[in-house]
């Protein structure tokens, strides 16, 4: 487990969510502001999982992380840290299933794991959020990210959001 929250268990994803990856994947309304083809079948999300997931985990000590809703007693979406190698840099990334929207699931998720990721050796994070997406615009902001610049990345317009996680915790302590 990373972290657990009044109604989330943060922890690394494993092989029984690999279904929940895949819905997570499918899902055309999940993925309006994602980058990506639907996934078409399980070995897909299979594929995601073996050689992104356990990859990131294995590499760099973090990855995307599974969001399990204690009171539903499943997984309903990811938060967490990702290496972005195109930017050199660290995005937090977050995503849920639709019925989980605007519940305040994804700030709660967010603040819960920006205070440790400096354990990760992570000092700062960005967010990469599509033009238009202003739901993950409000979790950026509720999470203490600001607008850094607007600019093109994979050739969509995006909003970089960012925050330095170092001073982040100074100030709490």
């Amino acid at each position: 487990m990373i972290i657990e929250t009044e109604r989330l268990i943060i922890r690394e994803f494993n092989e029984q969510d690999i279904d929940a990856l895949f819905e997570m994947n499918r899902d055309p309304q999940i993925l309006t502001y994602i980058p990506t083809e639907p996934f078409q079948s399980r070995e897909q999300a299979e594929d995601l999982f073996n050689t992104v997931v356990l990859e990131n985990y294995a590499r760099y000590g973090y990855g995307r992380w599974a969001v399990y809703h204690k009171q539903d007693k499943k997984v309903i979406g990811f938060c967490g840290p990702k290496f972005i190698e195109e930017l050199n840099e660290i995005e937090i990334g977050y995503r849920y299933f639709p019925e989980y929207w605007g519940k305040g699931i994804a700030s709660e998720a967010a603040n819960a794991i920006l205070p440790l990721l400096p354990k990760y050796g992570i000092e700062e994070v960005i967010a990469l959020i599509l033009e238009g997406n202003l739901g993950s615009e409000s979790v950026a902001k509720k999470s203490g990210l600001t607008l850094r610049e607007k600019t093109m990345f994979m050739g969509y317009s995006v909003s970089v959001y960012h925050r330095n996680i170092e001073n982040m915790n100074k100030k709490a302590s």
